[in-house]
């Protein structure tokens, strides 16, 4: 089977090249690859909701395939890519033209779109779910906006995949907490990735200041590069505060040795873009304890294996009372990891995810 694989590749700096880097050899083994090509029997087609995907998502549009979504809200691609006469005009094909002045309003309000939720309720996803043979998705959460935008839709669950990395050497990681003037028996956050308004790091720098307060020996890492200058202005007076240790975006070895070094990930997520994080699958499965955002999208990890923390009021006071927890308890921390290890083992390897991509491409050649 000749399977056309469209998706933006490493040195790309986006999540979804990071996992088409493990799933194209796992898919070799099985089929022939042909990257970019619509010379095929069937066409895979990786979308995200940032604009290195648009070329992609015409294609998918203009030769129907199987499309992935890594986002399953889509609204802001649109956002960052049509006029306003063209986005009207999307929403009004997604939702109806009784639509069309919210659309609007929408419209003029899209400087807030990182963080209102009405962005979030509206994936628009109708389009290419009509168009393609099958869409797939990591999680139920996905599925079910997939359904809402297109009820005739195919829609297949694929668990996201992780890619046991070489990991640094151990003694690396311990020099890099050093260098970094975190001691041994500190125990060190890290929170990884674009940072975004829906990554909630205000929420996240306020439970770190009320555990200092309360005398834990703690430190967080936040490493990764702002999405926002508003954000960015708005975090600044909490990064300046003792116990932060400010990286900029981390290269792939730099990544995995500061992975290494932290002792727990802080990965949440609210407003949900409907994403399996790749930063959560690649923390749980070098046996980190991640604390992530309730809700279906990371339902199917176990309760064992994850911290769940509630979003609205709770979500700050949570925060704070876990990470007091995990200071106090890093035997505990480090038996999450280990759990969660296991399941990223069992549920998520490169292998399993190439089976299901093939038996899903193959049934859409027939």
């Amino acid at each position: 089977m000749k399977v056309g694989y469209f998706s933006p590749l490493p040195p790309a700096r986006t999540g979804v090249a990071d996992y088409s880097r493990a799933l194209v050899p796992a898919l070799g083994e099985l089929c022939d690859i042909r990257l970019n090509s619509t010379d095929a029997d069937v066409c895979l087609y990786h979308l995200g909701n940032n604009q290195i995907h648009r070329g992609i998502y015409m294609q998918a549009l203009r030769h129907p395939g199987v499309a992935v979504l890594h986002d399953a809200v889509l609204h802001h691609f649109f956002l960052g890519w049509l006029d306003r006469k063209a986005y009207l005009d999307e929403f009004v094909y997604n939702y109806g033209e009784f639509c069309r002045d919210q659309a609007a309003d929408l419209w003029e309000a899209r400087r807030r779109s990182a963080q209102d939720p009405r962005y979030f309720e509206h994936a628009m996803l109708r389009r290419i779910a009509e168009a393609s043979r099958a869409v797939v998705v990591h999680n139920p959460a996905a599925a079910r906006a997939v359904a809402r935008h297109s009820p005739g839709a195919r829609v297949v669950e694929i668990p996201h995949l992780f890619q046991p990395p070489e990991l640094p050497p151990g003694a690396e990681s311990l020099a890099w907490r050093e260098r970094h003037g975190i001691q041994r028996h500190t125990f060190f956050f890290g929170v990884f990735g674009h940072l975004r308004e829906s990554k909630r790091l205000i929420a996240i720098l306020r439970a770190f200041d009320r555990v200092l307060q309360r005398g834990a020996d703690a430190a967080l890492l936040i490493a990764g590069r702002f999405a926002s200058s508003d954000l960015e202005r708005a975090a600044a007076p909490w990064l300046a505060a003792p116990g932060i240790v400010r990286q900029p975006f981390l290269p792939e070895r730099q990544f995995w040795t500061a992975a290494q070094a932290v002792d727990a990930c802080i990965n949440l997520r609210f407003p949900s873009a409907g994403e399996t994080s790749g930063i959560t699958v690649r923390m749980m499965g070098i046996a980190k304890p991640v604390l992530l955002s309730a809700g279906e999208e990371t339902s199917p990890f176990p309760e064992d294996a994850c911290i769940r923390i509630d979003p609205g009021l709770a979500e700050t006071p949570m925060v704070a009372d876990y990470m007091m927890w995990l200071c106090g308890a890093p035997s505990n921390a480090r038996e999450i990891g280990r759990r969660a290890a296991a399941h990223i083992a069992a549920r998520h390897s490169p292998e399993e995810a190439a089976r299901a991509y093939v038996e899903l491409l193959s049934s859409c050649c027939r």
